[in-house]
């Protein structure tokens, strides 16, 4: 079953595109990462598919059904960002025991686990959390609400390298106990990649790739050596991403599909093939230029 499901998605504000004919499915019971650099769209698109927003043009379908105050998929789905709200007069445990009365699959003993393990205390406003806290409370509620669609925007945000580990932790335990679709939003491909099935990676509004992480791990090769020889042998092939190494050295990426004769001829030609990390890709993927920051300067 597919529990998003895009065709041409398009939102516009003013005159620019926050997302552009985007096009791409999700399968139910599996963890998705959204990854894309700031402003790239993650957040409208995210938005869309809870139903908060509404789309300008294309087709989106959650559940099979439009998003937009649609009843069903509020029922069924989740929002976690660090902007959320909650009721100021109500403290963090009534606002846990509260939430038992929207969300049909709530889990009460996980909430309380998970809240008594941060050590919260059970009296204080949400207003009054810090940043860091605001997001572990926040993620507590998205996990224990177990909805069939589970949405953590950036969900990390303001959290000690710790918090994060035991975040990242949590969603993998509780997701193998209890299957559901899953999109998390991020920047910190690194972090997460272990915990991702799927990539989809944006940029600017537009699908970079959406494909299983495994097969992202074996997307590209770097290569790296004399500048003459890096020329020579890539010579016309389409390039992802090049840098100088001092004066006479290039590291480039390229796509693995279709090179072998070009892996092949760099090998002979004494050149060092090295694998390129997910983290890595994705940036070069979403660089404004096949030479990233370097550009400015030549």
């Amino acid at each position: 079953m597919k529990v998003v499901e895009c065709k041409d998605l398009t939102k516009v504000y003013g005159r620019s595109n926050a997302l552009n004919n985007l096009s791409f499915s999700i399968e139910e019971n599996k963890i998705t990462g959204l990854i894309g650099r700031n402003g790239a769209g993650k957040t409208t698109l995210l938005k869309i598919m809870a139903g908060f927003l509404h789309h300008s043009s294309g087709e989106i379908k959650v559940f099979e059904e439009t998003p937009f105050n649609n009843l069903k998929v509020s029922a069924n789905s989740i929002f976690i960002d660090n902007e959320m709200s909650f009721p100021p007069a109500l403290s963090l445990k009534e606002l846990l025991i509260t939430a038992g009365s929207f969300y049909p699959y709530w889990d009460q003993k996980l909430a309380d686990r998970l809240f008594d393990y941060f050590s919260f205390n059970p009296n204080i406003r949400h207003g009054n959390l810090s940043k860091g806290m605001k997001s572990t409370f926040n993620m507590i509620v998205g996990l224990a609400a177990r909805c069939p669609l589970t949405i953590f925007d950036e969900p990390t945000s303001g959290m000690d390298s710790g918090v994060r580990k035991d975040f990242y932790r949590a969603v993998l335990k509780d997701y193998l106990a209890h299957p559901r679709s899953i999109i998390l939003s991020s920047h910190l491909v690194e972090e997460v990649e272990d915990l991702l099935e799927d990539i989809l990676l944006i940029k600017e509004g537009e699908k970079c790739l959406h494909m299983p992480v495994e097969d992202l791990k074996e997307y590209a090769v770097g290569i790296s050596g004399k500048t003459a020889i890096v020329d020579e042998v890539l010579s016309g092939k389409d390039i992802i991403f090049e840098q100088s190494i001092g004066t006479d050295s290039t590291y480039v990426v390229i796509k693995k599909d279709g090179s072998q004769k070009e892996l092949e001829k760099a090998e002979e030609s004494g050149l060092e093939l090295t694998a390129v990390s997910i983290d890595n890709l994705c940036l070069y993927l979403t660089s404004k230029t096949t030479g990233g920051i370097d550009h400015v300067f030549s």
